[in-house]
């Protein structure tokens, strides 16, 4: 197990107390939030135009969907909107008028576009992600994505990350979805470390409510949705850009 040297927390802008990082995934450490907001838009927009309302908007995709696992996604924001389709089951068909195919529809959308464009990474993230190992922390991706694995390894981030809490592993263990904090607890619990030594980084509302409600060390939200004031106001305890403005002190 790497050791944490104090100096080097102290350079990433983390409380000396801190062993390890949790990082979301899409939005934080891959430029996939853009695929998937593209793929729930696509998803929804027909079901929208069907019922006679308007199409699928950013701000929604931040409050309703944005962070959470694909289900709680369709079901939070249809509601929004005053539908509400059957539940369904898992082995729903993308056809099925359900909110279980409804998520599939969604996921079959953005398994098509990984496969055409691949996966881009957000540079400032990915060295934020080699200096935090480098000071001897320790790293796990948690993300509501059922993707999770193949987005790292599209990325060529696996093998910089020691443990993986994705949708999958939330549904084989049947963990709630953030905004609830069981997902991070579990990324804490696989590193061997209390979440009070964890710090969580997060880009969604939903992630930094989960950060918050674990009673993490340290809360960073990266705001790439023009929200920092909501996620200061839902628990970060501190909102960058992006990640590189935490090395050497530099985020305010």
């Amino acid at each position: 197990m790497p050791h944490a040297s104090s100096t080097g927390v102290g350079r990433l802008g983390l409380p000396p107390t801190i062993l390890a990082v949790l990082f979301d995934l899409d939005g934080v450490l891959t430029q996939t939030s853009v695929l998937h907001r593209t793929a729930w838009k696509q998803t929804f927009d027909p079901i929208l135009a069907a019922h006679g309302q308007g199409e699928f908007t950013e701000a929604e995709y931040a409050a309703h969907v944005d962070g959470r696992r694909r289900y709680d996604g369709v079901r939070a924001f249809l509601a929004s909107r005053g539908i509400n389709p059957p539940e369904g089951n898992p082995a729903d068909g993308p056809e099925a008028e359900t909110v279980c195919g409804i998520g599939n529809r969604k996921n079959e959308e953005v398994g098509r576009r990984l496969a055409a464009d691949g996966v881009a990474t957000y540079p400032g993230s990915v060295a934020y992600l080699h200096a935090v190992r480098a000071a001897g922390l320790r790293t796990a991706v948690v993300t509501a994505s059922a993707n999770g694995a193949d987005v790292l390894a599209a990325a060529g981030l696996s093998d910089l990350l020691e443990a993986r809490v994705d949708g999958v592993i939330a549904a084989r263990d049947n963990l709630p979805g953030k905004p609830a904090p069981d997902t991070f607890l579990a990324g804490a619990r696989a590193l061997g470390v209390a979440p009070a030594q964890a710090a969580v980084i997060e880009d969604a509302i939903a992630g930094v409510q989960a950060g918050r409600a674990g009673s993490f060390g340290y809360v960073v939200g990266v705001d790439r949705l023009d929200q920092a004031a909501e996620l200061a106001a839902n628990g970060a305890d501190v909102v960058v850009s992006d990640l590189a403005e935490l090395l050497e002190g530099e985020a305010s």
